[in-house]
């Protein structure tokens, strides 16, 4: 057993909380004051440890960064994407961590083949846009949370987070004369976008509890103090946020909770104009609205749940939203409808079926929708940069466990599918030479579990015997986790592991019951599908439990603290990445970000005595059991997360410690939910994780 007599001792303060009559001591609630210098003396002390305890993987570490970056074309170019006048595309360097946003004029009005660029090839016409490099230049973090360019390609307007807090100060830039605009807009969230016309500036600020809840109007050129509010959400349990429809017509502002939403119609053309609403807020019914002009007639596409529960598209004229409804798409159980996309003369269709993701074309005369069809067992694919109204191709991405993402370009018109890339990969990758496929695992209830699973051949099938194995989760928010292709995990392939994921309930794998049985009070299933996943993988011939570990971050990190407590015997290993493993802790308190708005996931423990015991039952921090054996626990978070604040596994940690287990707490000092920023900086921490992964299944050598 590893001796951890040297690991850090946070001291004991206890903190005394009451609520539906149970009186809990918390002894290291003190955790929580990142400005109190002992915190910080703490956490300091923890990356120490960690750093000490992991020095034997520094070469380990190396190698996996330098397979990484010896697969990665390092200096690249995207598929141009044809918005306007000009071809839109990113290019990445040898040695810059950041990329850099170009673009290159149009030959002719007709011209909708993107040019086929080369690192080696200077692009006739290019114009260097931004370049994130020269923008982070002396800061230790840099997050760009809005770009955006003029219809006219006049303007451009870029969003940077210097903290990992995820607000961001925008800006506006001349693409005519390189001059930068004195506008500036401060602690804003992200997505700031240009109105059609270019004179305008949408965005949302948040309250104090974090939650974007206003939408305004800043007019170019002008100070921000006269920015114009176009629309206040008081309601905390309701995020709120705008798009512009493709067609130009009318600036959607849109709110939500988890089971509920509700948006707003203003005219493009006059962002004063007082919104109206499309369908008033009904708890518990949730849609999603997008414009098309059908036989003249301006008309709106609404994707929705009412009596309806994997969703339905309904058309309603624009002029009467709550008028006559012509079913586009029946609700049809088991295909979940999740992205209606209107175009001039179609829409796009996003949905789940079989637990995969599926796309297609919506004939608007018709009602058809033209599925695309692909030939891999497991794959993810969806359409994305489509900027234009009535193009004639649409842009389409792909990818698969062992097909690198690749680029598409779809022509209705000739139903058939152009490639225009393939992500390369370096040295001598061959998809061939690895296996995807999915398997079920029977949960306790009966319930069939989809697992996907990606191996390489050369180390047998998947179950022929037992081999070393990682295995990921998420299963929250109805967030679906798919089968998509990673550089950086071929690195544990190609010693041996079979990479897993578990799609339990709680996620969107399997349509909206699939969800809606892994929340509020059947949030347990979650956790005991994972686990019987992991049973269902061992007693199978897959792995042993000396040779598991698991992975999961935020509400997975959550499903890994949950899982070490209730089958701590079935993992050799767990990481947990920016874990929400203290939850009753933080939804108990309304005045930390996001908790109200939470309540509809996870239930209102403050008011409801029933969801207080049921959370109480399950939160990890809360069942840290004596006497267990841990398997040993890595825990990543980061000092500025405003998500999941690094408190939660701080405690966990020091919790998981009181009984004796192996846990280790890596705090990033400088950075936010998604970690730290930057290529190399991300390809160095992934190496980390692997390493310490590959470590705990005896793979240290391989």
């Amino acid at each position: 057993m590893t001796d951890t007599t040297d690991a850090p001792v946070a001291r004991r303060v206890p903190t005394i909380r009451t609520h539906h009559g149970d009186t809990v001591e918390d002894s290291y609630e003190w955790l929580r004051d990142k400005d109190d210098a002992g915190v910080i003396a703490h956490l300091e002390a923890e990356n120490a440890y960690t750093k000490e305890r992991t020095a034997h993987l520094a070469g380990l570490r190396e190698s996996i960064f330098a397979e990484i970056k010896g697969r990665t074309l390092e200096t690249d170019l995207s598929v141009p994407s044809r918005r306007g006048d000009w071809w839109y595309y990113g290019r990445t360097v040898e040695g810059q961590q950041y990329g850099i946003q170009c673009r290159a004029p149009i030959s002719a009005p007709d011209d909708w083949t993107p040019p086929e660029l080369s690192p080696e090839v200077a692009v006739p016409g290019e114009q260097v846009l931004f370049d994130g490099n020269a923008e982070a230049k002396g800061l230790e973090f840099f997050s760009l949370g809005a770009f955006d360019v003029t219809d006219d390609g006049r303007l451009m307007l870029w969003g940077v987070d210097a903290t990992g807090d995820e607000r961001y100060t925008v800006r506006v830039r001349s693409l005519e004369t390189g001059e930068t605009f004195a506008d500036e807009l401060t602690g804003i969230a992200a997505g700031a976008q240009f109105s059609p016309d270019g004179r305008h500036i949408v965005y949302s600020t948040v309250d104090d509890k974090w939650r974007p809840d206003t939408v305004w109007a800043h007019a170019v050129g002008t100070d921000a103090a006269a920015d114009v509010t176009l629309f206040h959400e008081p309601d905390e349990r309701f995020w709120l946020g705008a798009g512009f429809t493709r067609s130009d017509k009318y600036l959607v502002i849109g709110m939500g909770s988890s089971i509920t939403s509700e948006d707003w119609l203003v005219p493009a053309s006059d962002l004063t104009a007082a919104p109206t609403v499309v369908w008033p807020r009904r708890e518990g019914v949730e849609y999603s609205v997008d414009h098309a002009v059908l036989d003249g007639e301006d008309v709106l596409l609404i994707l929705h749940n009412e009596d309806a529960l994997d969703f339905e598209l309904v058309r309603v004229a624009a002029s009467d939203p709550t008028g006559e409804r012509t079913v586009l798409l029946p609700h049809t159980p088991g295909t979940r409808l999740i992205d209606v996309d209107c175009f001039r003369d179609f829409a796009t269709i996003e949905y789940r079926r079989d637990g995969l993701a599926r796309v297609g074309l919506l004939d608007y005369a018709t009602g058809a929708v033209d599925e695309l069809a692909f030939d891999e067992p497991l794959f993810a694919a969806g359409f994305g940069g489509n900027r234009e109204w009535a193009p004639p191709l649409l842009r389409l991405g792909y990818d698969s466990f062992v097909t690198p993402s690749t680029v598409y370009d779809y022509d209705p018109a000739a139903r058939e599918l152009i490639l225009r890339k393939r992500q390369p990969v370096l040295g001598d990758y061959d998809a061939a030479d690895y296996a995807q496929a999915r398997v079920w695992a029977p949960a306790a209830d009966g319930t069939q579990v989809p697992v996907s699973l990606v191996w390489k051949r050369s180390f047998g099938e998947a179950g022929a015997e037992p081999r070393p194995l990682h295995l990921y989760g998420y299963g929250s928010y109805e967030h679906s986790i798919d089968p998509r292709f990673s550089i950086a995990r071929l690195s544990e392939l190609d010693r041996g592991v079979v990479f897993a994921v578990a799609h339990v309930r709680g996620g969107g794998e399997m349509g909206r019951q699939w969800y809606e049985d892994g929340k509020l009070l059947y949030k347990r299933n979650t956790f005991t599908d994972f686990v019987d996943s992991a049973r269902h993988l061992v007693d199978s011939g897959y792995t042993t439990p000396e040779r598991l570990v698991a992975e999961g971050g935020s509400a997975g990190g959550l499903l890994m603290g949950a899982v070490a407590n209730l089958a701590p015997e079935l993992f050799a290993g767990i990481v947990a990445d920016v874990p929400f493993v203290d939850a009753l802790t933080s939804i108990l308190d309304e005045d930390l970000p996001l908790t109200v708005i939470e309540w509809d996931e996870w239930g209102d423990p403050l008011h409801d005595a029933d969801v207080y015991a049921y959370m109480k039952s399950y939160t990890p921090y809360e069942n840290v059991r004596s006497g267990a054996t841990y398997p040993r626990i890595l825990a990543v978070t980061s000092l500025n997360d405003t998500r999941v604040l690094y408190v939660e596994p701080a405690k966990w940690v020091a919790r998981l410690r009181e009984v004796g287990a192996d846990a280790l707490l890596k705090c990033e000092m400088v950075a936010g939910h998604g970690g730290v920023t930057g290529r190399y900086n991300a390809w160095r921490e992934r190496a980390f994780e692997l390493a310490w992964l590959l470590d705990v299944l005896g793979l240290a050598e391989a």
